[in-house]
């Protein structure tokens, strides 16, 4: 069996990005973006300071991206993840595992407390991994993303002092 693990993000990221550009995959954030999008997505990702972007890797297969980075919500300073596991290979627990794993490299930092993911409220699967994650729901809010889009959001939030990390 393949194990699960995060590679660094990379120019092969590039790939990921759109692949993970279709209707089905940004069906709950606002639609596939442009090519230019892509590649300004890639570059930031790339340049990505205060957190990390990664490849989610089945052994030596790419099956999606994780992430985190530096936000302020709420009047604090938190890190926000993101995640996509590409559609064949969901249902699997592979976007959780992802999840787990870039929540305890968010820890290992250290330097926030709070690590919190907002998807879509009718965006079932993300919610369930945020769950199955071990996060908790704080409430509802509404969420700007892409930029210019606001959607209704649940925010999900994991305390990072709590993985023992």
């Amino acid at each position: 069996m393949s194990t699960l693990h995060l590679e660094a993000w990379s120019e092969s990221g590039l790939k990921i990005l759109h692949r993970q550009n279709t209707p089905e995959m940004t069906e709950h954030l606002g639609g596939p973006e442009t090519e230019q999008a892509i590649v300004d997505r890639h570059q930031r990702y790339l340049r990505l300071e205060g957190g990390q972007m990664l490849i989610v890797r089945l052994g030596e297969v790419a099956i999606g991206s994780v992430g985190y980075w530096e936000r302020e919500w709420g009047g604090e300073d938190v890190y926000e993840t993101g995640y996509g596991i590409f559609p064949e290979f969901g249902g699997h627990g592979y976007a959780t595992e992802a999840l787990r794993l870039v929540a305890h490299r968010a820890a290992a930092r250290g330097a926030r407390r709070y690590l919190h993911a907002f998807p879509h409220v009718d965006h079932v699967a993300s919610n369930a991994v945020c769950r199955k994650a071990g996060f908790e729901l704080v409430g509802k809010d509404s969420f700007e993303y892409p930029k210019g889009t606001w959607m209704e959001s649940n925010d999900w939030r994991l305390d990072l002092s709590a993985l023992g990390v």
